[in-house]
């Protein structure tokens, strides 16, 4: 489900590709590239994340891209950005069986009645979900009606797209695609839990600074996504100010869970346990069957109480997941110590990255 909006013209598809995950507080980044049939993560990096108070300029951007391109040591040029949650629209809406040029012409024409919304100079994509079964063949002189298709729209303001691009230029980089950060994790669960993928019904939370996303997934079909505005920060906050400790102290205790600290965290926690609940309820509602598995990623995944809290709360069995296990490891030294204990945090910058290949 490699979507894409930048522009989706026919292309090569890529042998090496710099892949970024614009984070709110990190930027997290993987160098892959394709070894025969396998894709290897030979280099992955974590920077601080500029400080943009409304909107960034292309030029400060672009430096801190090309810093990010100087901390992977790639020599390829091509860069995969993954947009923001906030920034880009994703739904599922039926449309006519034209050309994917046609349907972006019809989306942005009519965005209210396709999208519920008016999104005057935006620029979409889509992606066609492939029928599950072929149409039933009718009776001879009948006119039946050409069945719509099952589509995957992503949207995001053109001017934003542009300035991406602008900045990714000023890094001294080649912009090849721009993908919406909320369809990443559900690429790379595909490639690393394949047959949970197209198996079961399954939730994949990806808990980011600001926000959280939830993709619900029901035999490998994206049913449903939301994204709900609490994320890493508002943990982090929280208990910095109910324990009356500094950011960066509570940011370190978040993780490795002290036991007097779990009733603090315990209240930032649960609100998001029940906007998620209230997202199962109502697939298990519409869909009338249960989410077997949740799969939670992020760097607050890493912490076993919050992922306990959430087990309590969502009354459903969730793990956090890895998802470099489809990829060949080839690190160096300290980056193959410490993979398994970030990779949680790369999963959106893996799956963006699956679009080239």
């Amino acid at each position: 489900m490699g979507l894409t909006f930048l522009n989706s013209f026919a292309r090569k598809r890529r042998n090496q590709i710099i892949s970024i995950d614009l984070g709110g507080r990190m930027t997290k980044a993987v160098f892959l590239e394709r070894r025969g049939e396998v894709f290897a993560l030979t280099r992955y990096a974590l920077l601080d994340a500029p400080i943009f108070e409304k909107t960034f300029s292309p030029e400060s951007l672009g430096e801190h891209l090309r810093a990010v391109s100087e901390a992977l040591g790639s020599k390829t040029k091509l860069v995969i950005l993954s947009i923001s949650v906030n920034d880009a629209i994703v739904r599922m809406v039926e449309l006519p069986q034209i050309p994917v040029d046609e349907m972006r012409q019809v989306l942005k024409n009519n965005t209210r009645g396709y999208l519920q919304q008016d999104l005057p100079n935006w620029v979409f994509d889509c992606h066609i979900i492939p029928p599950k079964s072929p149409p039933k063949p009718t009776d001879a002189g009948k006119t039946v009606a050409i069945p719509k298709l099952k589509v995957l729209v992503a949207g995001a303001r053109k001017e934003l797209i542009e300035d991406y691009q602008t900045a990714i230029r000023n890094a001294g980089l080649v912009p090849d695609y721009i993908v919406p950060g909320l369809i990443s994790p559900v690429n790379a669960f595909e490639m690393a839990m394949p047959e949970a993928f197209a198996n079961e019904s399954i939730a994949l939370v990806d808990i980011g600074f600001k926000n959280s996303s939830i993709c619900i997934l029901q035999q490998g079909e994206l049913v449903l996504n939301r994204v709900v505005g609490i994320g890493g920060d508002k943990f982090t906050a929280g208990l910095a100010e109910t324990m009356n400790i500094s950011y960066a102290e509570a940011e370190g205790i978040k993780i490795g869970m002290a036991t007097e600290v779990q009733s603090a965290l315990e209240t930032q926690v649960l609100p998001l346990g029940r906007e998620l609940r209230a997202s199962l309820d109502f697939f298990e509602h519409e869909q009338d069957r249960p989410v077997s598995h949740v799969y939670v990623s992020g760097g607050s995944a890493r912490s076993e109480f919050i992922l306990q809290m959430l087990h309590s709360e969502l009354a459903a069995e969730c793990e956090v997941w890895n998802p470099t296990t489809f990829l060949q490891l080839a690190l160096p030294g300290q980056q193959a110590v410490e993979i398994e204990h970030i990779a949680p945090e790369l999963t959106v910058a893996i799956g963006a990255a699956l679009a080239a290949f």
